[in-house]
């Protein structure tokens, strides 16, 4: 038997069919990452970090999960790319993006690697991962 793992993963786009690209990126979520037990609404936000004209559509998804840490962020990095995400964001600058995953949570770990931080060193300074989070956060 194996373990399962509850994570909380945050989703955005600006780029495209916003709306169109989180409902795609959930669904991928939810057949390669783990079943999506529970999932917010779909908020539309401002850009945060930078200027854009296009708002963002955010949205919060909590998983049940048999992959590990590192494995969760290989998968939702490939469904990044897959969905045509060419860059991540680095050292604090933002720009448009057709999709945009972050792990927020993995159980109650904690982790600080250079790739990998856990629970996320920003959530809790984003309105846009914070309202949505707590519309469906459960402490497990």
């Amino acid at each position: 038997m194996t373990d399962r793992h509850i994570v909380y993963l945050s989703i955005g786009s600006n780029l495209g069919d916003p709306k169109y690209n989180v409902l795609t990126a959930i669904e991928k979520i939810n057949s390669r990452v783990g079943m999506v037990v529970r999932q917010s609404s779909l908020i539309t936000t401002e850009p945060w970090g930078f200027s854009s004209p296009n708002k963002f559509i955010n949205a919060v998804v909590c998983c049940e999960t048999e992959l590990s840490p590192h494995r969760t962020l290989q998968v939702t990095q490939q469904i990044e790319k897959e969905m045509g995400r060419k860059e991540k964001s680095v050292k604090g600058k933002y720009v448009d993006r057709i999709i945009d995953i972050d792990i927020l949570m993995y159980d109650n770990l904690e982790v600080d690697e250079p790739h990998l931080k856990l629970p996320h060193p920003l959530m809790k300074a984003r309105d846009f991962v914070m309202k949505p989070l707590s519309e469906i956060y459960k402490r497990c």
